[in-house]
Parts: structure tokens; C-alpha cells; sequence
């Protein structure tokens, strides 16, 4: 085949375009990964916002323990909603479609936030801005996914840990900032909203730059229309069988959309999503237990005022962004399972080293196990649970698999969320971290026993077999 004209018959025709490694170098895809990580800065950034003004947020509403606990939850449970019936139409009506409505909506709800004039408006605004990010996740990794030879999908998708620690860096230096030109009590409203000029930014964008999978438009029999994506992507000339695409039969069954989920629990992949699901979740536990509140932290191992927490708070990050770096790089090399395994092991490490030793610590060691905690994390399952979810399935049940396991994380998160200040607040910080050790635990058992590795594997590749089990279900 001409290298320059390509020749399309079946959806593996698009497949091993894509996959072949003579266009690894081609720059047509790469403003695809920069604009779907871009969704995901955002969503890091918003996530971080609130963390900062937790302390003027429960002055400023009288809010207990309880309440702020349920606020900072709100938008992991809209999140998790997001992600269940995101996940479901980005593989129904399709990626650009769900990635341009999750922006928007992301866009409006923080606006909403940052005017809040009471709690429960801020609640509201906070559960449509969970929603965002839960249609967000699904629909970005997919896209990196399908844009991408197999021997780079893996390392540039966990990208997106080493971006989310660069949102919260720049959250935590834009604090600073707004703080030293006497933001005082509005802090938090001037944060969150902030958040809504990178959503708008990247919502534009998107808009103008992006265009819908090709291997989505393919595995649903539209040919033409991939074949046009590629054109326009890649600058190369393609031509379509007419007795292949007369073929084309557009399935609109809904029975056969619902399938989607059934698929994921099949023979094949119900240890994958086992896998994919445990690990997500309890990453999003410890994550959102620890990361979330970092400055609260800050101030309890530290003692000193606020800037101080928010400069601690960024040198944390900044072992986040080290350890998803790090971890990005090496994925090609190590594989996931063994990337989860170490970073796993050091989380657990620094959490019963804080949590039974930790308060007769000197600050700077407390602090210097802290790092280590965020390092471990960004490195190990921080980053595989999604990861794994996004690259363990073919194009036809992607978005429902990644959708499904962003779902069911976010209980993690909730979790996280709600109950950590509940218990920092009962029986104190070093205890807290001390049975937070219990969670790693949990997910270094699931890397362990399922051997599932998605790494250099052409999951595609399955995609004829999906075909047939989606024909027998419908």
C-alpha cells in the first residue's frame, strides 16, 4: 500500500493505520492528547480549589465537620454519576459530542460556585461540576486511546497523573498569588473561579480543533466518515470500498447499548474490570483522603499560618508531578502492574511510618514522608486504575468501561472526602493515616493476584469477537 494513500475496508483497516509505527512521528494526533489532558487539568484544578479555602469556607458558612465533609464530597458523587451514564453515550452517540458538553457544563457550574451566596447553592454548583468531570475522564482517555500507535497509547494516557499534580501546582501558585493581593476572605471564590478560563479554553478549542475517533466512527460500520477524520488528522489520501460501505448498518438497538456494560463483566473481561475497579477506588481513597487537604495537613504537621501551608502544599505537588512523570516515562518498559506494585509499596511504607511514629516526628521528616506518600502515589495506583480501565478494552466498549470504573472510584472518593476531617477531628491526624494504610493494602492485593498487564497489547484487536458476543446479546 502507498504509504501516502490509504485504503479502507473494515475497521481494521483504520486500526492498523493508526498502530502502524511508520506515523508514530506524525504530529497530526498531538494537539488531540494536549486537548484531552487539557480537560484534565481542569478537572485537577477544580478538584484543588476548594481544598485551599477549606478553613475560610468553614468561617465563612459556620460549616461542622459534617458539612464540609459533605461539601468537599458533592462533586465526587457528581462525578460518579458523570461517570456512569458519560461513559455509557460517549460510546453511544460518540467522543466529541460528550466532549464538548462536559466542558460547557463544567464552565457554567464553576462560574456558579464562585457567586455562590450560600451553602447550598455552593453544594448544587459543586454536584454539576462533579458531573463535568465524570463525563470528562471516560471520553479524554478514550481519545488518547484511539489516537495512538500501541507501543505509546500506555505511557502518554498516564500522563494524565503527572497533569493533574501540574493543575494542583499552579492552583496552589495562583493562591499565593491572589492571596498576596488581598483576596482574604474571598479567597476560595477567586480559586474555584479561576478555574472556569482553562474550561473555557480548552471548550474553544476543542470546538474548533478536534474531531470524533475514527476508530469509534469505524467499529460503529461508518467508514466514510473515519476515513475523513484520518484525512484531515494524518494528511493522508483514503479511499473507501462502495461494497464495504454499503454495509454500513448504523445499530441503534437499545438493548445492544445496555449490552455495553453486560460486556464488560464477560468471561474475558470481568478480571480486567475486577482489576481496573479496586485499584481506581482505593486510589481515589487515599488520594482524596490526603491530597484533597494537603493545606489543612500542611498546618497540623507544620504549626505555622496559612502561606506556609500553601507553599508546603506546593512542594507535595511537585513530588506528584515527579512521581506521574516518572511513571509515564517508564511505563513502556516497567508495564502497569509492576508501576503499581512500587509505588503501592512505598504509599504503604510512609503511611504506617506517619501513622504510628508520625507525631513524634520533627516537621520537616513529617513532611519529607508526606512528599514520599505523593511521590508513591502518582507513581503506583494513582495513575493505573484509569489507565488500565481505558487500555484493558477495544474502541466498541471503551468509553462504558472507562465510564464505569470512573463510577464506581468515586465512592472511593466520597469516602475520602466525607469521613477524612470527620476522623482528623475524632481521633487525630497520625491515626487517620495509621488505618488509611488498610486502602493501598486492598489495592496492592488486587495488582498482585490479577496478572493482567495491558501494556504493548492491541486490545483492538478483539474487536471482531466483541462484534459477535454484541450480535448474540441484542
Amino acid at each position: 500500500m502507498d504509504q501516502d494513500r490509504l485504503e479502507i475496508r473494515r475497521f481494521e483497516d483504520v486500526l492498523n493505520f493508526i498502530n502502524r509505527s511508520e506515523h508514530r512521528r506524525r504530529k497530526g494526533g498531538l494537539y488531540v492528547v494536549l486537548l484531552a489532558l487539557g480537560g484534565i487539568f481542569t478537572d485537577a484544578y477544580d478538584f484543588t480549589s476548594l481544598g485551599i479555602g477549606a478553613v475560610q469556607l468553614r468561617q465563612q458558612f459556620a460549616l461542622s465537620p459534617m458539612m464540609l465533609g459533605t461539601l468537599t464530597a458533592m462533586m465526587a458523587v457528581g462525578a460518579l454519576v458523570g461517570g456512569l451514564f458519560g461513559g455509557y453515550y460517549t460510546d453511544r452517540l460518540g467522543r466529541f459530542k460528550m466532549f464538548f458538553v462536559n466542558m460547557l457544563l463544567f464552565v457554567v457550574a464553576t462560574l456558579v460556585a464562585a457567586f455562590a451566596p450560600n451553602y447550598s447553592v455552593l453544594l448544587i454548583a459543586r454536584f454539576f461540576m462533579g458531573i463535568g468531570v465524570g463525563l470528562d475522564f471516560p471520553v479524554a482517555m478514550a481519545f488518547i486511546a484511539e489516537y495512538n500507535t500501541v507501543d505509546r497509547k500506555g505511557g502518554l494516557i498516564n500522563l494524565w497523573q503527572a497533569t493533574w499534580y501540574v493543575a494542583g501546582s499552579i492552583c496552589f501558585i495562583l493562591a499565593l498569588l491572589m492571596y498576596s493581593l488581598g483576596a482574604g476572605d474571598h479567597l476560595w471564590r477567586w480559586a474555584v473561579g479561576f478555574g472556569a478560563v482553562p474550561a473555557a479554553l480548552v471548550l474553544v478549542l476543542r470546538y474548533f480543533l478536534m474531531d470524533e475517533s475514527p476508530l469509534w466512527e469505524a467499529a460503529r460500520g461508518n467508514l466514510a466518515a473515519a476515513a475523513k477524520i484520518l484525512e484531515a488528522t494524518y494528511h493522508v489520501r483514503t479511499t473507501v470500498d462502495p461494497a464495504a460501505q454499503a454495509q454500513f448498518v448504523e445499530q441503534r438497538d437499545h438493548a445492544h447499548s445496555l449490552a455495553l456494560y453486560r460486556l464488560i463483566f464477560s468471561p474475558r473481561y470481568r478480571l480486567r474490570t475486577v482489576q481496573a475497579v479496586v485499584i481506581s477506588t482505593m486510589q481515589s481513597f487515599e488520594y482524596y483522603a490526603v491530597g484533597f487537604y494537603l493545606p489543612t495537613i500542611a498546618l497540623l504537621i507544620f504549626g505555622a499560618d496559612f502561606v506556609t501551608a500553601i507553599l508546603g502544599s506546593l512542594v507535595f505537588n511537585l513530588f506528584g508531578v515527579l512521581g506521574g512523570g516518572l511513571q509515564a516515562w517508564l511505563t513502556q518498559s516497567w508495564g502497569i502492574r509492576r508501576l503499581a506494585m512500587t509505588g503501592c509499596s512505598l504509599v504503604i511504607a510512609m503511611l504506617l511510618i506517619l501513622g504510628l511514629f508520625g507525631q513524634h516526628f520533627p516537621p520537616l521528616l513529617g513532611g519529607v514522608c508526606l512528599a514520599l506518600f505523593i511521590f508513591g502515589h502518582s507513581f503506583g495506583i494513582g495513575s493505573q486504575g484509569l489507565t488500565l480501565a481505558s487500555l484493558s478494552y477495544p474502541t466498541v466498549i471503551r468509553g462504558a468501561a472507562s465510564g464505569f470504573t470512573q463510577a464506581v472510584q468515586r465512592i472511593g472518593s466520597v469516602v475520602g472526602f466525607f469521613f477524612f476531617p470527620i476522623l482528623v477531628a475524632s481521633i487525630g491526624l497520625y491515626p487517620t493515616l495509621l488505618w488509611l494504610s488498610l486502602v493501598p493494602i486492598i489495592g496492592m492485593i488486587a495488582v498482585v493476584t490479577i496478572k493482567w498487564d495491558p501494556t504493548g497489547k492491541d486490545v483492538d484487536a478483539e474487536y471482531a469477537e466483541i462484534r459477535a458476543m454484541q450480535e448474540r446479546q441484542v
